[in-house]
């Protein structure tokens, strides 16, 4: 039994680097506080050397050259232990939420799958840099040694069983974490060092110090033996930012949002994810709605219509498959913002992800390969960006008798829909002139009952004459046919109670057209498709079966198609 503690030394400093990496070579100071009073709680080994010191008040850290200030983000600290948490994930479902800037992992059974201890914490230290943190890992046969020799030793570390005490007495009694009165105790006594701690007798200790010295002694030989308390782990990542200065051109926005879609992809890939949505929150420049009163006698009636800007900037990219590619879904969200961007300056951005299984697909072997998905998502959100977002995807017929109604729903690859491979599906694209899957209304023998409607649209207005109620000659730009069959009036009508309501009565009509020379029935607004031309017994003639109606509302007569 093993056990890996991954603690990240000096964590307040680094939730902040992992944000800026570019601070990672200067020399950094962290604040809190509220103003005037605000006091320095943490700062890097290069502030650390020019002299600043925790406590120290903003002025007193100013009147260091070269030190950059930050101010203590709380939102920072808790996307790095998210990331600390995921990095624990990635190696095994078992570990301990033991502080923020420590997580220990249980690495019973993982030696036949990912070899000895020894290579499963480097392993670790490799993830660690992806998702931006710098760590110490220690291995060892204990709990709390491991979290102990974490804390005292940098960067990989592993004690043998039965080794503990000898490795942990070269580490100071502060990483014991005793309180403020006993480790003050302890300096008077000389007692430095964790082996000079183990070396004091148990009871004495106990007279003088109580449990808590029963406990530290305990710590120091290495001899505390506990079990592991399990963390739930949560299905959402979210990585966020505090700008000290608005943003409001796309170029340096997309530079801030590549940071935080880097960090959320490593995390994603640490447990095996993938993002099947990307949530967008910014948080606006509420001095962007003040407006500066040229003439103080404006009128207040055109002030109170005017809509206030919005303050939160809320938008989902939901995604047709789960990705992880960073720079992938940075161009989508460029292209989503250029569409519909913020009605202000942004001063803090959030990105979440919703989290889904990775996609993973095998080609068939008769099958014609389909399109990439990513590279597809891209284009049509490029050409959504173009033409708006309502007119892109793919048609989809609504559960109504209203004639001709769709939808625009988002469009997804053949391939990717398993119901489809299967055979399962029927997925039919509208366009103008495309064929859509209709059974035509039985007109004797010349009707084919699987023949294909081609639709029409706009529909072409026509002109029909009657005879008895019944249509026997139709004319339809320029060219005129005789009626040799005739089906229906079918009607229908629906949606009285709104403007756009219809009612229509319709016929399916075999119509004769007589041609002149040169002339063809392609005029009608259809493709050359000779496969549909249906060639009369006599010469200069063509033969078809169309459907027509008559508008009750607008009083006329229209063309709504052809049968194939």
């Amino acid at each position: 039994m093993a056990f890996a503690a991954i603690f990240v030394p000096n964590f307040i400093v680094q939730a902040v680097l992992r944000a800026e990496a570019s601070l990672r070579e200067r020399a950094l100071a962290i604040i809190q506080g509220v103003a005037p009073i605000w006091s320095g709680v943490a700062a890097n080994e290069a502030a650390m050397k020019a002299g600043i010191q925790p406590g120290m008040t903003k002025s007193q850290v100013e009147q260091f050259c070269g030190i950059e200030i930050r101010h203590r983000s709380l939102g920072h600290e808790k996307s790095a232990h998210a990331a600390l948490l995921d990095l624990g994930w990635s190696v095994s479902p078992r570990i301990e939420d033991t502080a923020v800037d420590t997580v220990v992992v249980d690495l019973t059974g993982l030696n036949s799958l990912l070899g000895p201890d020894e290579d499963i914490a480097a392993q670790i230290l490799r993830c660690a840099v992806a998702v931006g943190l710098a760590v110490n890992v220690a291995v060892a046969p204990k709990i709390d040694v491991a979290i102990l020799a974490a804390r005292g030793f940098a960067g990989l570390t592993v004690i043998p069983e039965g080794a503990e005490a000898k490795r942990l007495g070269q580490l100071p009694v502060s990483v014991l974490s005793p309180s403020i009165e006993v480790l003050e105790t302890l300096e008077n006594w000389g007692i430095y060092t964790c082996e000079a701690l183990a070396a004091l007798p148990v009871l004495q200790l106990s007279e003088r110090l109580g449990q808590e010295g029963v406990r530290l002694h305990e710590l120091a030989c290495g001899q505390s033996v506990r079990s592991l308390v399990l963390a739930e782990p949560e299905i959402h990542f979210e990585e966020g930012m505090e700008l000290e200065d608005s943003v409001e051109e796309l170029e340096p926005l997309s530079f801030l949002l590549a940071r935080l879609l880097n960090q959320l992809c490593a995390r994603l890939v640490t447990r095996s994810l993938a993002a099947c949505a990307i949530r967008v929150r910014f948080e606006l420049d509420p001095a962007f709605n003040v407006e500066t009163q040229e003439n103080e006698f404006s009128l207040r009636s055109d002030d109170c219509r005017r809509k206030p800007t919005p303050k939160i900037y809320d938008r989902v990219l939901t995604l047709p498959v789960a990705m992880r590619d960073s720079k992938m879904l940075l161009n989508l969200l460029r292209l989503h913002l250029q569409s519909d961007p913020p009605s202000a300056p942004i001063l803090k951005i959030v990105l979440a992800a919703d989290a889904a299984r990775p996609r993973f697909s095998q080609g068939e072997l008769y099958l014609p390969s389909s399109p990439d998905p990513e590279k597809l998502e891209l284009t049509v959100a490029r050409l959504a960006s173009l033409v708006g977002d309502a007119h892109v995807g793919s048609p989809e017929l609504m559960d109504t008798h209203r004639p001709d109604e769709f939808r625009m729903r988002r469009f997804v690859s053949t391939g990717d829909r398993p119901e489809i491979r299967r055979g399962r599906g029927n997925a039919t694209a509208i366009r103008q002139d495309e064929v859509i899957s209709q059974e035509p209304r039985e007109l004797g023998k010349s009707a084919n009952p699987r023949n294909a409607f081609r639709v029409f649209r706009p529909a072409l207005r026509v002109s029909v004459e009657l005879q008895m109620g019944c249509p026997t000659r139709v004319c339809v730009r320029g060219i005129c046919g005789q009626v040799v069959a005739a089906s229906g009036p079918w009607r229908s009508s629906g949606d009285w109670w709104r403007e756009d309501g219809w009612q229509t009565d319709e016929w399916d009509l075999e119509i004769v057209f007589a041609l002149s020379a040169g002339m063809r029935t392609d005029s009608v607004n259809r493709p050359q498709r000779e496969s549909t031309l249906r060639a009369s017994e006599h010469s200069g003639s063509e033969r078809g079966v169309y459907r027509i109606f008559y508008d009750s509302i607008r009083q006329d007569w229209f063309l709504r198609g052809m049968y194939d």
